[in-house]
């Protein structure tokens, strides 16, 4: 047995079975590429759920990091450090926030948002005490906690794990007359993603998101944009809101807020959301130490600085005029936005893994999802001889 064998016979021995990762053991990455315990090489088209936008091992988040880590790592909140306001200061410039709280995985985020705009409900709005209704969209991916699936209409996220969370309202995602059904009286927000990416690079009709903003603006709801996979660059602009020139209450980031290093999430929101917590009510042990703080000031300088963002717009569009030129009778849809791609497989043509699994044998790496859809989302520092080369691949695999 090689090392890579004896490594997935303990994963799986030792292992909780909640995964099912493709089989391929990586040791070292810099960049789009990374490398195998046998030394292979491949172009990375997951970027880890798009946390790694600016490719791995960026050195300049590497080296912020390392000094960080070498000076101070964790005070808790019970304390200030010196590099909270700084990431404050710099996400508002950025993103024109009012308010900010620092958690560290995305879906605390989530659950930060919920429990401030349930509050606000309450205290702000009016919304009779445990009446608190939100609106979520139909194949929403937001997490994986009780109240996140409790609102999930994917059975493996959602089956087994009752009672749920109450208080949610499910409706079909890019249908403006359907959300405007749902509210009431006690609707306090709206939990949107801007793109659905666990669906399979789901966008929304052009003009769904000015109207979902109308509606919110008219009927006193909060509009929240779980901006954690579709943020920070990924769609070829900063936040994916900006494809329909809208702004949200309260946006969600993670993922790349720290180029893959350490695990980072904000809420973002204007000051009345997030204005209703009190000391006590909300928070987290990590949500904003010294180090996360050092390495996500670095990971949002890098992004603006060395033109990524503007990088995902060009080689997004040059990517996804790539994949639509294929020829072949198993491809059902090619879309995308950015550096966010999605090529669906007819059902007949067998499941998009054993491509996933081809494409691993040429030296690429994407994930399927919802069966019969492959993911494609390499890091934005991507070329355009690389996209060639995906592409080239892509090709001689699915004709």
């Amino acid at each position: 047995m090689n090392i890579s064998s004896n490594l997935i016979a303990t994963e799986q021995r030792l292992g909780a079975n909640n995964y099912k990762p493709l089989d391929v053991v990586l040791t070292r990455g810099e960049g789009v590429h990374v490398w195998d315990t046998d030394g292979k090489r491949y172009l990375d088209c997951l970027s880890a759920y798009s946390a790694v936008n600016q490719g791995h091992c960026h050195p300049k988040i590497l080296a912020a990091m390392v000094e960080q880590a070498g000076r101070l790592t964790l005070t808790s909140r019970a304390f200030r450090n010196d590099q909270l306001a700084y990431l404050y200061e710099e996400l508002a410039a950025l993103t024109g926030s009012h308010k900010i709280l620092p958690m560290n995985s995305g879906a605390e985020a989530v659950e930060t948002a919920i429990k401030a705009v349930r509050k606000w409900g309450y205290e702000v709005k009016g919304v009779p005490e445990g009446q608190a209704e939100i609106i979520v969209c139909a194949n929403n991916f937001h997490g994986r906690t009780l109240s996140i699936i409790s609102f999930s209409t994917d059975p493996d996220a959602r089956a087994g794990f009752g009672p749920y969370t109450p208080g949610f309202r499910i409706v079909p995602f890019g249908d403006a007359e359907a959300f405007a059904a749902a509210i009431n009286a006690n609707t306090v927000a709206a939990l949107i993603e801007p793109i659905q990416g666990e669906a399979g690079v789901i966008i929304p009709p052009a003009g769904y998101f000015t109207r979902v903003r109308e509606l919110c603006t008219a009927n006193n709801v909060t509009l929240i944009l779980d901006e954690i996979q579709t943020g920070l660059g990924r769609t070829g602009k900063l936040l994916a809101e900006e494809h329909e020139g809208i702004e949200a209450d309260v946006t969600l980031i993670g993922k790349a807020l720290s180029g893959g290093f350490y695990p980072v999430s904000a809420v973002l929101s204007n000051s009345e959301v997030l204005g209703v917590l009190k000391p006590g009510q909300h928070g987290s042990t990590f949500g904003g130490n010294p180090l996360a703080c050092a390495v996500a000031r670095a990971a949002l300088k890098v992004l603006t600085e060395e033109g990524m963002i503007e990088n995902a717009e060009t080689m997004g569009a040059y990517f996804l005029e790539g994949l639509r030129s294929i020829r072949s009778n198993i491809v059902r849809d090619v879309r995308g936005r950015g550096l966010m791609l999605a090529v669906e497989l007819e059902p007949e043509a067998g499941g998009a893994r054993q491509y996933c699994y081809a494409l691993k044998d040429r030296g690429l790496l994407a994930k399927d999802t919802h069966d019969h859809t492959i993911r494609l989302a390499p890091p934005l520092v991507i070329t355009r001889q690389q996209v060639d080369w995906a592409i080239s691949q892509i090709e001689k695999t699915i004709t």
